[in-house]
């Protein structure tokens, strides 16, 4: 059994998106318990271990307690979340999920499904392998959900935290099944909020450009795909689903750098692949063409060729045509198909924007109200 392939992002990808700043994390101090100190106080010594805080208690009696109070809000945590956690298996390659409801919906990434219809589940809190079907996949944004032919009715179901109350510093834990180690927690901070990541291409997949994405420290490795990533209050903040690889190292691994889809999007295309097999609200812009990157006379890339313009969508109404080569978004810079997927991933529909693109070698702009990304 090979373990399901991590999607990897490109550090220099991502790191421009950023929307805030990490704190230190004076948070994860407290894991460490010092050693006690000598019960004799030293006759020149001014302070002692001993010696009463304002709050009478040792210093380090104080410190001992934060630190077993914080091991034991991770042992309640993991007791609450990790039995929702499953571990999936399709065809020769092995990722993570989470139980959505008690009719047996799982929601993991849509390329730990790939093209499989069919899968192996095994619950986390037992070894019987369970059989289930697909539901519906959005490559889009990543996401997919699963279900239990014959769910049982001990399903241990999900809660889910609102993304508004994602903040940086946050503790969090990542759950799953990295190398196949199943049922395994990690711990870490959320180390930003608001990141565009674009995934790269690969494994019969194409690349799924991300926005609003949760960044944590918490170690994710193959298998923790489709997998929780969890605050203290045993809700679920988002779907692990890469780590960044640093391009001038040869693409190893960035420790300390992943990236999970925050909850609210997770939960908005969830209940529409559950109710209707589709996504018919993205939320995401669109102009509504199909794309290619175009090389200039020097083959360095010179901007999103339009090869077809979609009726009735923005870029129809903007008055863009095939054979239009768009380089710009207002001020962003597009210089080719990912840069353009990487604009509109950070726009909303409705928004107007101004286009600049090239048309027989002239330059021009036009206005262009965004619309809805479509269901792919």
């Amino acid at each position: 059994m090979r373990q399901h392939r991590q999607r990897t992002a490109r550090i220099r990808t991502v790191l421009g998106a950023a929307c805030a700043t990490l704190a230190a994390a004076a948070l994860i101090g407290g894991c460490s318990s010092s050693g006690s100190g000598d019960s004799k106080a030293s006759p020149t010594s001014t302070a002692s271990a001993d010696k009463p805080t304002s709050g009478g208690l040792p210093s380090d009696a104080k410190h001992n307690g934060a630190a077993t109070q914080l091991e034991e809000d991770y042992q309640a945590t993991i007791k609450a979340v990790l039995p929702s956690v499953v571990q999936i298996t399709a065809g020769d390659s092995l990722g993570s999920g989470i139980v959505y409801d008690g009719k047996g919906h799982i929601v993991t990434n849509a390329h730990v499904v790939g093209s499989a219809k069919s899968f192996t589940v095994t619950l986390a809190n037992s070894s019987q392998q369970l059989k289930a079907s697909l539901t519906a996949s959005y490559p889009t944004d990543d996401l997919a959900v699963i279900k239990l032919d014959n769910p049982p009715s001990s399903l241990h179901v999900a809660g889910w935290e609102s993304s508004g109350s994602t903040a940086v510093g946050q503790i969090v834990l990542a759950m799953g099944n990295p190398l196949g180690l199943s049922s395994s927690v990690t711990q870490g901070i959320v180390s930003a909020t608001g990141r565009t990541v674009s995934e790269p291409s690969g494994g019969g997949s194409p690349g799924a450009t991300i926005p609003n994405m949760v960044q944590t420290s918490a170690a994710i490795n193959p298998g923790n795909s489709g997998g929780a990533l969890v605050g203290l209050d045993n809700k679920v903040v988002g779907i692990n689903t890469l780590a960044a690889t640093d391009p001038e190292l040869g693409g190893s691994a960035a420790p300390g750098i992943g990236f999970a889809i925050p909850s609210d999007t997770v939960k908005s295309v969830a209940d529409q692949l559950i109710s209707q097999g589709k996504v018919t609200n993205s939320g995401r812009a669109a102009l509504g063409v199909t794309v290619r990157t175009v090389i200039d006379s020097n083959f360095q890339p010179a901007g999103a060729g339009i090869v077809s313009v979609a009726s009735g969508q923005a870029a129809a109404k903007a008055g863009l045509k095939d054979g239009d080569v768009i380089t710009g978004i207002d001020s962003t810079h597009i210089s080719s198909a990912d840069d353009l997927t990487s604009a509109l991933a950070g726009l909303k529909p409705g928004q107007q924007v101004t286009v600049h693109y090239t048309r027989d070698g002239a330059k021009r702009t036009a206005s262009a109200t965004l619309t809805q990304l479509q269901s792919q």
